[in-house]
């Protein structure tokens, strides 16, 4: 009975690190034949939850910069360049062009002395921890998915968690853009600065971005310790574990009372692990417990913290890129806001009463990191250290009746979404949570003055 518990607990604890998509090519690519009804011929696209979806007139996978730069010139229509699909958001459907850089990848050159490495942007972070291990570096943080592109990551301002640690985009010290011409642009704090500065976070609205120039560090092992506490025994340390470790993140389960938190020490022990079970299992144990129970928050409740209370510490010392990667199967949507420091731990209690007051039907574990801010003009952690909060729904399920009722708590606490989460903002809203969001604009309308790169959904948030 022991070990039936300790599975099952493991499974659920695993999960909590292992939500997302199935691999893209199970569902990205579509053959969408015509119908009576005069539905457009091509191959559709599809983002990896399926809530985005387009066909567009022309797919692209050019293989070098130079036949990059040919088509976008060429390009009559908009343009908009795609990642590995991981955005929920509208930022990539378009009637015209979709772009892929998947073929220009890989590392392009490194330094030593400076620990720096210029980087294709259409690589995966996946395929980047070996090559750069290999000449004695690693990025210094990466989010625990690690399916998307590094130009993706730079959009969004996709992050990890470390409250010492800024967003992917923070580590950025040079890129180079393929402009609405087809000329390319190399950007750093000395050449070209205010683009830059903009290109950093930009939804890919200045143009696309080939390469980047990471500012990295000697690569370096992890340790990493999971292990499940009681929520309130958990908020009231989370404080002292964010600023005690370089990474510490904590996941709420619903109606369970209880959390797992997740640390990252810099270490020089040996490569070792305890036992890790399948955590390909963990999400869809927390549905059929939600599917079962739901119908009684106690007995819910009873049910998932008597399992999780005898589960025992998992400990894994890794390269840091192994670390902090998670295998990933289940698909859904995700609504992620990122809420000043001090705010955060307030928000994060008053969804979780929500949720469990009024029995809403939610059983993904709520995601809960810290970043550190940053002066980046779109980025969500722009001169504010931050609490992000995440919560998801099964990509089978309606999302949008969980999330109306949670992003007004977000928002009343001063948060700014995620660029690649699901969020209802419009333009005036990010005019006013964004100090520089004037410059911006400016700024992209001086690189894009016709709108290449800004499908429906850029146009109405930034033309």
């Amino acid at each position: 009975m022991q070990q039936s518990r300790r599975r099952f607990i493991a499974t659920i604890a695993a999960g909590s690190t292992a939500m997302a998509a199935a691999p893209i090519s199970s569902i990205a690519r579509t053959l969408v034949q015509a119908s009576d009804t005069g539905k457009r011929k091509g191959i559709r696209w599809r983002n990896w939850s399926g809530s985005q979806e387009c066909v567009p007139s022309e797919r692209l996978a050019p293989k070098t910069v130079a036949e990059l730069q040919q088509r976008v010139a060429e390009a009559s229509g908009t343009v908009r360049a795609v990642g590995a699909g991981h955005s929920f958001t509208a930022l990539v459907p378009t009637d015209d062009t979709i772009i892929s850089l998947g073929r220009i990848s890989g590392v392009v050159d490194h330094s030593q002395e400076t620990a720096q490495a210029t980087i294709y942007a259409g690589t995966r972070i996946a395929d980047l921890g070996q090559p750069l291990e290999d000449v004695g570096q690693a990025l210094i943080n990466q989010p625990d998915i690690d399916e998307q592109t590094l130009g993706g990551c730079l959009a969004t301002a996709t992050h990890g968690t470390g409250a010492g640690l800024g967003c992917m985009s923070s580590y950025v010290v040079g890129l180079e853009l393929v402009t609405a011409d087809g000329n390319t642009l190399w950007c750093d704090t000395e050449q070209n600065p205010e683009v830059f500065t903009a290109a950093k976070v930009s939804l890919g609205s200045l143009g696309l971005v080939t390469k980047v120039r990471m500012q990295n560090q000697p690569s370096y092992r992890l340790r990493r310790e999971s292990w499940v506490a009681p929520m309130e025994e958990l908020i009231e340390q989370a404080e002292t574990l964010a600023g005690s470790n370089r990474n510490f993140e904590f996941y709420y389960i619903p109606f369970s009372g209880m959390c797992l938190a997740d640390t990252h020490q810099l270490t020089n022990e040996e490569i070792f692990t305890t036992e890790r079970e399948d955590t390909n299992e963990a999400v869809m144990t927390l549905k059929t417990v939600r599917d079962w129970l739901g119908w009684s928050p106690k007995l819910r409740q009873y049910a998932l913290r008597s399992a999780m209370e005898d589960i025992e510490k998992e400990v894994v010392v890794e390269s840091s890129w192994r670390n902090y990667a998670s295998e990933r199967n289940v698909r859904f949507n995700e609504m992620e806001y990122h809420l000043p420091r001090e705010a955060g731990l307030a928000a994060f209690a008053e969804l979780r009463r929500t949720i469990e007051e009024n029995n809403l039907n939610v059983f993904f574990p709520i995601e809960v990191r810290f970043v550190k801010g940053d002066d980046i003009w779109l980025s969500p952690f722009y001169q504010q250290d931050s609490v992000s909060i995440a919560v998801h729904r099964y990509f089978e399920e309606d999302y949008q009746p969980l999330f109306k009722v949670l992003e007004p708590i977000m928002r009343k606490y001063g948060g700014r979404p995620h660029w690649g989460k699901l969020n209802t903002l419009h333009r005036q809203n990010f005019a006013k949570l964004y100090p520089r969001w004037k410059d911006y604009l400016e700024v992209r309308k001086e690189m894009d003055p016709k709108g290449k790169f800004l499908n429906p959904y850029l146009k109405e948030l930034v033309s």
